[in-house]
């Protein structure tokens, strides 16, 4: 049996839609490629980013930079000596991009200026840590990322 070449357009036509198809099939049933929006209430916490700018801006002008550094106990954060760590309260906020099931959040509770996050919470990967702050009726944001 010959095989004329209109024929073959068709056969290849359809060689490569199957090819295409079996991609996207694939695709959209692999967990690995599970894109989600990154908060659940992503548009909720859009309206307030102007606070978040605000308390970064507050952050430079109190000097209240935060120092984040990797030990072997854990991570370390330690805030900045002039303030009284008993007046410090907020909230430490662990985001993890590729698992949000080990996303952690937790709040500041200070004996002296630095805050242990303690090694059995992390695993080794990128981190995104923010972390929302008050002292003195001022509020404070410092936010970063980290490779653990």
């Amino acid at each position: 049996m010959r095989i004329n070449w209109g024929t073959g357009i068709v056969l290849a036509f359809i060689g490569f839609i199957s090819f295409i198809m079996y991609f996207v099939i694939q695709m959209n049933m692999e967990n690995r490629a599970d894109h989600e929006l990154v908060t659940k209430d992503y548009y909720k916490k859009e309206l307030a980013y102007q606070k978040e700018i605000d308390a970064e801006k507050n952050a430079v002008v109190h000097n209240a930079k935060l120092q984040i550094t990797k030990s072997e106990k854990g991570v370390l954060i330690a805030f900045p000596e002039n303030f009284e760590p008993k007046k410090i309260t907020g909230k430490v906020s662990l985001y993890r991009p590729s698992n949000r099931h080990l996303d952690v959040n937790f709040p500041i509770s200070l004996s002296n200026t630095h805050l242990l996050i303690p090694d059995n919470r992390l695993v080794d990967g990128r981190w995104d840590i923010t972390i929302e702050w008050s002292y003195n009726g001022n509020s404070f944001l410092h936010k970063e990322k980290i490779r653990y």
